[in-house]
């Protein structure tokens, strides 16, 4: 899978997960994808200071992005 390939089924995971993060106040962008196995996203609106943004990265969006791309290892939030 090419990089840009990569990024476009990362892309198709994030807008899969979107609706969710929306309805609740909150969204999510791509930052980057390093090494084609570690992915950075970045919460926005409601969903920087909610109490339970790490465990809708992992079991939302991580979960979402894997089944579109099951070569990454990681995704972080960064701030």
């Amino acid at each position: 899978m090419t990089h840009e390939e990569l990024t476009l089924n990362i892309e198709k995971a994030l807008e899969e997960i979107r609706p969710f993060l929306n309805s609740d106040g909150g969204d999510i962008s791509l930052v980057s994808i390093d090494e084609e196995k570690h992915v950075k996203v970045r919460f926005e609106g409601a969903c920087t200071g909610c109490s339970v943004n790490q465990m809708t990265l992992k079991a939302g969006v991580e979960t979402t992005i894997k089944k579109y791309a099951p070569q990454i290892e990681t995704v972080e939030n960064i701030a």
